[in-house]
Order: structure tokens, then C-alpha cells, then sequence
């Protein structure tokens, strides 16, 4: 798999680095509560369960499994579809969304639409990475590992038709790996 990667873009330091210092600003931030982290599958777990491992208070987690992609897509369709729903009610709840990279926004936007409607008491967003340059719907990122360029990564949990989830870092996937053949 390594072969298929252009260049290294968030080593595992790095990542290493980024968690403990999101976990510890998020530790901080809701002392004395009991957050809910939800995270989005399946991108997202690896990255969650490093994390919470530097939130050092009580809380809680649960998975979502949302796409806005699908199959061998690279880019979003900005629909976003609910494939596995939550089993724990947000009613009253602190909730912080687990992402592993925010993109277009589409799915975060729809996600925090639906999170309110069903009452949630506030709604806050942890990426471990950002693309600004790629945002079409403005949503507010409260906690960022890393942003990155413009770049088709993959790695720490993100695939490319389910692939390359399991490398320890983050890479540009090589053009020709996903080009229309």
C-alpha cells in the first residue's frame, strides 16, 4: 500500500501530537459534564479511539454511519444519506462530533440541522482534518487537528474504496490509483 502513496502528509507523530492536544483541550472545555462523542463511521473511529484516550472526564460515545459519497466517488454528492442511526438519545445532551476530515461540509451541515432538531443541548465539531480550501457549506470547526491542502488522502482510517484505512499516517493517494481508467 505504501507504493500507492505520493507523499506523506501527517506522519504518525503528528498525529500522535494532534490527539493528545485536542483530548486535553476537550477534557478542559467540558469538565463537569458528561459529553456524548459521536463518532462517523467509518472513517472516524480510528481517529476517536486515540482521542478519547486524552479526555480524562466522564462521557460517553456512540457511531453514526453517514455518506455523502459512495463507491469508488471522490468527491461528494451532497446528499447525505443515514446508514446507521444513533442508539442514544441527544435530548439535552452535549454532543461533539468526531470527523475525520471536513471537506465540502455537506454532511457536518445536515448533521448538526438534525442533531438540533432532536434537541441536542449544544452541538460542537472535533476534526482531525480540516480542508478549507474545499468548503462549499460554512461550518464552524471548534476543534482542528491539522488542516490540510487540497489533496485526495487516505490512511488513519480514511480509504479509497476501503482501502488504506489501516496505514499509521496520512498520504496523498497517487492520481493514477483513483483516475477514471
Amino acid at each position: 500500500m505504501d507504493s500507492d502513496i505520493e507523499r506523506v502528509l501527517v506522519s504518525e507523530d503528528e498525529i500522535a501530537e494532534a490527539n493528545k492536544r485536542l483530548g486535553t483541550q476537550l477534557a478542559k472545555d467540558y469538565a463537569g459534564k458528561n459529553p456524548l462523542f459521536v463518532c462517523i463511521l467509518r472513517g472516524a473511529a480510528m481517529f476517536m479511539m486515540d482521542l478519547i484516550k486524552h479526555v480524562d472526564i466522564p462521557m460517553e460515545y456512540d457511531f453514526m454511519d453517514v455518506s455523502s459519497y459512495g463507491g469508488e466517488n471522490t468527491t461528494t454528492t451532497g446528499d447525505v444519506k443515514i446508514i446507521k442511526d444513533l442508539d442514544t438519545s441527544l435530548r439535552g445532551r452535549d454532543v461533539v462530533i468526531v470527523e475525520d476530515i471536513i471537506d465540502t461540509g455537506f454532511t457536518l451541515d445536515r448533521l448538526i440541522e438534525l442533531f438540533n432538531t432532536r434537541h441536542a443541548n449544544s452541538v460542537k465539531i472535533v476534526s482531525f482534518l480540516d480542508k478549507p480550501s474545499r468548503r462549499i457549506k460554512h461550518v464552524h470547526v471548534d476543534y482542528n487537528g491539522v488542516k490540510i491542502p487540497d489533496a485526495f488522502v487516505v490512511g488513519y482510517g480514511m480509504d479509497y474504496n476501503e482501502r488504506y484505512r489501516n496505514l499509521p499516517y496520512v498520504g496523498v493517494l497517487k492520481p493514477e490509483i483513483y483516475s477514471t481508467k
